[in-house]
């Protein structure tokens, strides 16, 4: 496989280097060269789901892998199911809450795990990566304990939910965290910073977890076939998907998935209130504001660090630009369209309503809608038990977790403190 570096065409590497670089160079994300098309798709969604992910993973990668060791680390790394619910008459929800932290990133974070525990054969790698909510988690169980590997979490203090926070700051060990007084965009600039630190990147041999990383991307691609493929036949034709967006990794993803062969005429990149890319695509003017928290704090992103990567898929035509949407759901909205699918005996946190109310707005009436539900309900039960005026039950693993004191230690948000934390912290 191939991969480009999109700030930086010179720089082409294969799918084992793109992993264990993580970001390019000028802060650039790696994209295929090419994605070329899967024949016979229909016996592809005929297939179980396992099998069928390492079909479309050895299709991406190419030889790099071979298939008996990509069998075995999907096997491993998917081991959870994605099944979808009807909510209403043409309509169903994705649920990607069904893995070891009750999120969509489980998918790719554990998937990740095994490419790194694969690719660096021993040798020492620092896993660094900001966290608007879920990927936090996701990367810190996915590496927990695991030898010679450290992972390095930062997150925006106050601005996630108590439920996300402790699923990873309570693990200690091989996980370091940090509360970043600021937003998640400064966690994500800080993260961009070190990457571009040569003396931190050499001795603490850093890796990005975020959806910066190519192994992350392509393990998503995987629950958009699986969606579709749980659909009765007829309903294949015209299937419009909506992804809550923040960061855009999962939206690209989609894109991916639709530009090697899933049978997919339309997506909707549904945002909070922090509408950069709504905005954007409205006027052509990219004009980034300061970033508002939101009841869907895991999408309180107004630099997308996908971006690129969906852009180009748009540019080159690899999908359709008119046949992608985007557009913002503010704070009472979504309070009212958690309300309304209540009303349709199903329980939604403020990020599946945001994908729910997307899909409304632009669907039409011939297709059929799959809402992205990205996280249980009881990992932002506060506000969901405030709004629905119910009370929910708590999983067994949050439940455990809410239990543990918070191990995390506060920073500002001010890179040469984190460079003297992370020193003092790995050693020099």
């Amino acid at each position: 496989m191939n991969l480009v570096n999109l700030m930086d065409p010179q720089q082409q590497v294969s799918f084992t280097e793109a992993v264990k670089i993580g970001l390019g160079r000028n802060q650039g994300v790696f994209f295929p060269e090419k994605l070329a098309a899967i024949e016979n798709v229909d016996a592809l969604l005929a297939m179980p789901f396992k099998a069928r992910s390492s079909k479309i993973l050895q299709h991406l990668i190419g030889d790099e892998l071979p298939s008996d060791t990509l069998d075995e680390m999907v096997n491993s790394a998917f081991n959870f199911p994605a099944p979808i619910v009807e909510v209403e008459k043409n309509t169903y929800c994705l649920e990607l809450f069904h893995g070891p932290t009750l999120a969509f990133k489980d998918f790719g974070g554990r998937f990740m795990s095994e490419c790194i525990g694969l690719f660096n054969q021993g040798e020492r790698v620092t896993i660094l990566t900001a966290t608007s909510g879920d990927t936090g988690a996701a990367v810190a169980h996915a590496f927990y304990g695991k030898e010679n590997v450290d992972v390095v979490i930062l997150y925006p203090q106050g601005k996630i939910s108590l439920a996300q926070q402790k699923l990873f700051t309570t693990l200690g060990k091989n996980i370091h965290c940090y509360a970043v007084e600021g937003s998640f965009d400064d966690c994500q600039a800080l993260v961009k910073q070190a990457f571009l630190d040569e003396e931190v990147k050499s001795k603490l041999g850093l890796n990005s977890a975020n959806s910066i990383n190519i192994s992350r991307l392509l393990a998503q691609v995987c629950y958009y076939f699986e969606a579709v493929a749980q659909l009765p036949e007829p309903q294949r034709q015209q299937v419009h998907i909506s992804v809550p967006s923040g960061n855009f990794g999962n939206v690209c993803a989609a894109m991916i998935a639709a530009a090697i062969g899933l049978p997919v005429s339309k997506l909707s990149a549904t945002t909070n209130q922090n509408d950069t890319v709504p905005r954007y695509i409205k006027t052509g003017n990219w004009s980034p504001n300061a970033t508002l928290e939101s009841l869907s704090n895991a999408m309180d992103v107004s630099k997308p660090n996908n971006w690129p990567r969906v852009e180009s898929m748009l540019n080159t035509a690899i999908f359709n630009k008119d046949d992608f949407y985007s557009c913002s759901v503010g704070e009472s909205r979504t309070q009212e369209v958690m309300r309304h699918i209540n009303k349709l005996g199903y329980v939604a946190e403020p990020h599946t309503a945001i994908a729910y109310e997307g899909l409304q707005i632009n669907k039409s009436d011939n297709e059929t809608g799959i809402f992205l539900a990205t996280a249980h309900p009881a990992k932002f039960k506060d506000s969901v038990e405030d709004v629905l005026e119910q009370q929910l039950d708590m999983p067994q693993v949050l439940a455990e977790a809410l239990a543990k004191p918070c191990l995390a230690e506060v920073i500002h948000a001010d890179y040469g403190e984190l460079k003297s934390r992370l020193f003092e912290k790995l050693g020099s």
